[in-house]
């Protein structure tokens, strides 16, 4: 004959069962929360990797051009220069490009407003 359950025992086998579900969620919101402070430590570890770069290029760009305008006040001309292979730093090209732009649209304002 099979044993009856109790009221007390059906309780209790039930709390058991419900006290491993309430384990299983803690301990998947635990791995949750690890895995977004890890993505969040992940994120600022790179922000901080990308401003050192971008602050490392930056000064070996500031360094190029200073060469290169050193090369040209010595008696270098941009064409010699870049006959030999040293073409004029990038960002100097960029700022020259953009005063170009800014005068030409100056003068077509200028021409336009006559």
């Amino acid at each position: 004959m099979a044993d009856q359950l109790t009221v007390d025992q059906a309780v209790e086998r039930a709390m058991r069962a419900q006290d491993a579900k309430i384990a299983a969620i803690r301990e998947l919101a635990e791995g949750r929360q690890t895995l977004a402070d890890v993505k969040e430590e992940a994120a600022r570890k790179l922000a901080d990797l990308e401003r050192q770069n971008a602050e490392q290029i930056g000064a070996a760009e500031r360094d190029d051009i200073r060469l290169y305008n050193a090369a040209t006040k010595a008696g270098w001309s941009t064409d010699e220069l870049r006959k030999i292979g040293f073409d004029q730093p990038a960002k100097s090209r960029r700022v020259t490009q953009r005063r170009r732009q800014n005068n030409t649209a100056a003068v077509a304002a200028e021409s336009a407003g006559s």
